[in-house]
């Protein structure tokens, strides 16, 4: 009887760093989206489709190719930086031990 409230208060701190750990890695996701959605509105030439997950080094491959063009905005610039630095982020956080665990049963992937 002693060992009950133990186990649910160990079952509750689990249940609320997974709760908390998976709201994270999807917030980091929507930030990704929404990031890639204005960049997409901004410049239609990256053809980037609703729902796809472009990775920051296509974008400046594409933007330094011959037929990009030459003068690209300082917002979308900052855009571009703020898809890599999230993209690292979350990556990185995908790989540390406890969070590699809510990742894999939440089922998240590297971006």
């Amino acid at each position: 009887m002693g060992f009950i409230p133990l186990f649910l208060t160990v079952s509750g701190a689990c249940m609320l760093f997974f709760l908390t750990v998976r709201n994270t890695m999807r917030a980091k996701l929507i930030l990704q989206q929404n990031l890639l959605a204005q960049l997409a509105s901004a410049h239609p030439e990256l053809g980037i489709r609703p729902g796809q997950l472009l990775g920051p080094e296509e974008i400046q491959r594409i933007w330094t190719s011959d037929e990009a063009p030459k003068q690209i905005p300082q917002s979308s610039i900052e855009a571009l930086r703020a898809l890599k630095v999230n993209q690292y982020q979350f990556n990185a956080l995908i790989k540390k031990a406890p969070y590699n665990w809510v990742a894999f049963f939440g089922g998240f992937k590297a971006i």
